[in-house]
């Protein structure tokens, strides 16, 4: 009779494990499809120099981009998931030919990594919501005012293929109608 007890507990204690392992299997198989996804929905949405960027850490050329001498007053948003990351009235002309900011619009949209793929350590700028590689983070920046804002010392070079210009005059359409108040 112990026999048969110890013989049916291993029975379940194997027929569980099988069923742990089939359902983490299983979990495994569906987040890779989710992954794969997301992938190519990004793909299909972004230009090939903006999915390098965002999605493999790229750079795109300097002073051969779409906002390096771009001067019009907005708001810059993440190209994959719209949320707010710099204004207009924080830029300025780094000489570097990309796009380079004081300050970030809504500091909560950044994330600030360490980066060492180069031979110097620098900091990565990052989007928060999406996890897009943005640029880096310099201390070369401006200490006098720039535009509206105060120097900081602080330089945010980012790609302009990680970002999507929304123009002043359609912020309320595009649902950003709370940075109208900056341009007034």
């Amino acid at each position: 009779m112990a026999k048969n007890r110890t013989s049916n507990l291993r029975a379940l204690i194997i027929s569980t494990t099988l069923v742990l392992v089939a359902g983490f299997a299983i979990f495994q198989v569906s987040q890779a499809v989710d992954q794969g996804s997301k992938y190519n929905a990004l793909q299909n949405k972004l230009t090939p120099m903006q999915h390098k960027v965002t999605q493999q850490d790229g750079t795109e050329p300097a002073f051969n981009n779409e906002y390096w001498d771009h001067h019009e007053a907005g708001i810059y948003v993440d190209v994959v998931s719209g949320e707010p990351l710099f204004s207009s009235l924080d830029k300025y002309d780094s000489q570097t030919g990309w796009p380079s900011f004081v300050k970030p619009l809504e500091p909560k949209n950044i994330v600030e990594k360490v980066d060492n793929k180069l031979a110097v350590e620098r900091t990565e700028v990052r989007s928060a919501q999406a996890d897009s590689h943005l640029g880096h983070l310099f201390p070369d920046g401006p200490t006098e005012q720039v535009g509206t804002a105060e120097g900081t010392g602080e330089r945010y070079c980012i790609n302009s293929a990680a970002l999507r210009f929304v123009p002043k005059e359609k912020l309320v359409e595009e649902g950003y109608s709370e940075y109208l108040v900056l341009f007034e």
